[in-house]
């Protein structure tokens, strides 16, 4: 029958050569791009001498569940091309035909593969990957990467809701804000503003400490009381971490981390949320790859060429790489505003499943 689910042998044949082809890739793959690193890296690791522990398992330990989760469409892809061709090749596809197994009933062992695959990448995602990187980003910065600048000048953040705080500059020396500025609206109405030459974050009371600060609050009878001082101490939901804030930040937390960042930001009106919501989304939308590119990389190779499977993993290689530039073009769509990040990051999936049906389509069955 057709759609006749049972397991049958040629399942976890189909299975067995799917998961170990790719993970053999995995290993390979990944051990190139380590000596490669190195070569690259060797410089630095002298320069700042780097202990030899340090290097292997604060940095490339940390290395592999991230580079393994950038590049897994890749891997799938390549793995899928690659085996598929070989039963092409040997008329292995061509007896599974024959003997009454339909070509949509043989995509079924190819398809639990890829959700095993894709379940295992998203575990990696949302809470594997996020604590590697905190190890991996300690180590870059303090070996080969330039310590973590601050966010910049013209700093606005709503830290709580009606509650806007504004700092010139911020030098990350002394954590220090200059020209500070806190705000409180209600109704649409400013009821007090305090004005700081400087605030100073304060890593022991996790508080700020203005200094030639100014309070003014306005009453509702268009008057207003001013009050000054030389310094206070006061307790503010700003934290020096955020003016620290970039791309790798959001690669250290975990799901839940994540999303309370994208609330805080959010209710903020900070415009780096962006980054977290980049980083969500391509999170879940990299492990849903490997369905669309199982697909393709079937209707691709099952049919038997005169070249051999080189002329496959060529094209196989070319594509999956396609996929990975596009995924990281699209985040410009973000930060243009061209599209929101939901729908951005999703966009390669997108195209590359109408493009899959298609191929699948017209694959000889």
């Amino acid at each position: 029958m057709e759609f006749d689910l049972r397991p049958r042998k040629i399942d976890l044949y189909i299975m067995r050569k799917f998961i170990s082809t790719f993970f053999i890739a995995l290993l390979l793959i990944i051990g190139i791009v380590i000596i490669f690193d190195i070569s690259e890296r060797i410089d630095d690791f002298v320069a700042k001498e780097a202990p030899l522990k340090a290097i292997i398992f604060d940095y490339y330990v940390n290395f592999v569940p991230y580079f393994m989760n950038m590049f897994s469409p890749l891997f799938v892809f390549i793995t899928v091309i690659f085996f598929t061709s070989k039963m092409a090749a040997d008329s292995e596809i061509i007896a599974i035909l024959s003997c009454g197994i339909s070509f949509h009933r043989m995509m079924i062992p190819y398809m639990v593969s890829a959700a095993l695959i894709a379940a295992f990448s998203l575990c990696l995602n949302l809470f594997v990957i996020p604590d590697a990187n905190k190890t991996r980003v300690a180590f870059e910065t303090q070996y080969f990467k330039d310590k973590t600048k601050s966010v910049g000048r013209n700093v606005h953040y709503q830290i709580a809701p009606g509650e806007f705080v504004y700092a010139e500059s911020f030098s990350s020396w002394n954590n220090t804000a200059y020209r500070f500025t806190l705000e409180k609206i209600e109704d649409n109405k400013l009821v007090s503003k305090i004005s700081a030459e400087t605030a100073v974050y304060d890593t022991t009371k996790q508080s700020w400490r203005l200094k030639k600060y100014f309070i003014r609050e306005y009453n509702s009878d268009l008057t207003d009381k001013i009050r000054s001082g030389r310094q206070m101490d006061t307790i503010i939901p700003l934290s020096v971490k955020d003016f620290y804030f970039n791309e790798k930040t959001v690669q250290t937390m975990d799901y839940y981390e994540l999303n309370e960042m994208i609330r805080v930001q959010k209710m903020r009106g900070d415009a780096n949320v962006k980054m977290a919501l980049i980083e969500k989304n391509t999170r879940l939308a990299i492990p849903f790859s490997a369905f669309i590119l199982t697909i393709m990389g079937v209707a691709l190779s099952s049919k038997k060429r005169r070249g051999g499977i080189g002329w496959n993993i060529g094209i196989g290689i070319a594509l999956a790489f396609t996929y990975i530039l596009f995924l990281k073009f699209s985040e410009m769509f973000v930060h243009t505003d061209t599209l929101p990040p939901a729908v951005a990051l999703w966009l390669p999936n997108i195209v590359f499943a109408v493009i899959s049906g298609f191929l699948y389509r017209i694959a000889p069955k």
